[in-house]
C-alpha cells in the first residue's frame, strides 16, 4: 500500500495527473543557466551527468530491491517522454508547408 505524501513533499502530478517534473527542472538553477544561450555544450551537459550520477549514488543505495525496480521503471519512462516531448515539439515547430522556389 502506499504512502500518503507528506505535507512538504512536492507531488510528481497535478490534479489534472499531468507530469510536472519538468516544471521544477525549470526551477534548477544550473539547468536554466546551461539553457540562457539556447545551446548545451560539451562542459554543460559533463557537468549535469555529474549531478545525476551523484543523485542516483545518493538515492540508489537507500532502496530495496523492489524500490529500485520501480524507481528504475520510473527513470526510464522520465526519459522516453522527455524524448518524445522534445521531438514533438521539434516537429510542431516546423513549417506546416515545404519551400518550393
Amino acid at each position: 500500500m502506499a504512502n500518503p505524501p507528506s505535507a512538504g513533499r512536492q507531488s510528481w502530478l497535478d490534479d489534472a495527473q499531468t507530469p510536472l517534473i519538468d516544471q521544477y527542472t525549470q526551477q534548477l538553477a544550473t539547468f536554466m543557466e546551461a539553457m540562457a544561450d539556447g545551446r548545451v555544450d560539451r562542459q554543460e551537459r559533463d557537468d549535469q551527468e555529474k549531478r545525476l550520477v551523484a543523485a542516483m549514488k545518493e538515492v540508489e543505495g537507500e532502496l530495496s530491491d523492489a524500490q529500485h525496480a520501480k524507481v528504475t521503471k520510473l527513470l526510464c519512462e522520465i526519459s522516453a517522454y522527455n524524448i518524445m516531448q522534445t521531438l514533438y515539439m521539434l516537429q510542431s515547430a516546423r513549417p506546416k508547408t515545404a519551400f518550393r522556389g
